[in-house]
């Protein structure tokens, strides 16, 4: 565990609290990715670049990149017709893609590559048969976007529970896909109610829940065994912010979701001596040293780090953003430093 100090505005040590940070926190390869997409957009083309829906579910990043001129739609319908559009992180389906050439967009996609690999899973057993089991939340734009690549094919499910329900036979050729964002234990348990439900059940060759929100979810574990209090900056429609909430909570910690240091309760500090943060994958650095610096103040002046799994993926912008003199496809990590 490393060890660093906490510094109050006047560089003095405060009181005896203790501040435990989760490595790795906040920013994934994909929300790098998508930022950096909408970023290189309005480098290229200027504003307004339209997005549609957020970029990622946080409303720093919203907020930020509308400063620069990046106008968030609900649909493509709102986009003007041959205007640039970037899709958001989350996905799209088919018949989104559909509506945007019929209106002649010139679209930028900014899917986050696992969630990709979820479609063409998707189209894959589609095509061969199977109906497909989508475990995940119904109504979020990612799931929206996975059930329209075989609505006729695609039964959504959120919990154990929900299996049972399920109108098919025991024998029928099935298939399982998740949502990327999900808690590692609790679709642990729906994927065992499945396979014991349909034997012959067929899933992905590796999870679907990515990489970042299983390092993320195992990172809160350690915080929630170590601290009385676990706060995760994220915003209130972050899925994957929300899971490490619970995560934090089922592993025996209080835990609360804090979107910025402005919805700190500071109530929640009451007899409370350590208190762990992390940060979801789409909640920028900027809103956790926000937070430690105010915790400062209120007399938390110690700062540890608990190192978990180490991260060094970076995915790659689309071709079509490249330099238009040198060629070169710029790299995503900057975006991060911007925000």
């Amino acid at each position: 565990m490393g060890s660093e100090q906490a510094q109050t505005t006047s560089g003095q040590r405060t009181g005896p609290g203790r501040i435990v940070l989760a490595e790795p926190r906040g920013f994934c390869a994909g929300v790098r990715r998508a930022i950096g997409i909408v970023e290189r957009a309005l480098d290229l083309h200027g504003a307004p670049v339209y997005v549609r829906k957020e970029i990622v579910h946080n409303h720093h990043v919203v907020g930020e990149l509308a400063k620069r001129g990046a106008v968030f739609v609900d649909t493509e319908e709102e986009v003007p017709e041959g205007a640039v559009c970037v899709f958001s992180a989350h996905g799209v389906s088919p018949a989104v893609r559909d509506a945007a050439a019929d209106r002649r967009l010139e679209v930028i996609d900014a899917t986050c590559p696992l969630v990709a690999k979820v479609h063409q899973e998707a189209v894959r057993y589609a095509r061969d048969g199977f109906t497909i089991v989508l475990v995940g939340h119904a109504g979020h734009e990612e799931v929206e976007g996975t059930l329209g690549e075989a609505p006729e094919r695609t039964l959504i499910v959120e919990t154990a529970r929900d299996v049972a329900l399920l109108d098919l036979a025991d024998d029928a050729p099935v298939a399982y896909l998740t949502q990327t964002t999900l808690s590692l234990d609790e679709t642990a348990k729906v994927v065992d109610a499945l396979k014991r439900r349909f034997p012959h059940i067929v899933g992905p060759h590796g999870d679907d829940i990515c990489y970042a929100s299983q390092n993320r979810q195992n990172a809160v574990k350690e915080l929630a065994r170590a601290n009385e209090l676990v706060l995760v900056v994220g915003s209130a429609n972050s899925s994957n912010s929300i899971r490490m909430v619970e995560v934090a909570r089922d592993h025996g910690a209080r835990a609360h979701l804090v979107p910025d240091v402005s919805h700190l309760d500071e109530n929640v500090l009451r007899g409370v001596t350590s208190v762990g943060i992390s940060s979801g994958a789409s909640a920028p650095e900027l809103l956790v040293r926000e937070l430690v610096a105010r915790l400062a103040e209120l007399g938390y002046g110690t700062v540890d780090v608990v190192r978990g799994a180490a991260e060094d993926i970076v995915f790659t912008m689309p071709a079509r953003l490249a330099d238009p003199v040198t060629g070169r496809v710029p790299s995503t990590p900057l975006a991060e430093e911007r925000h």
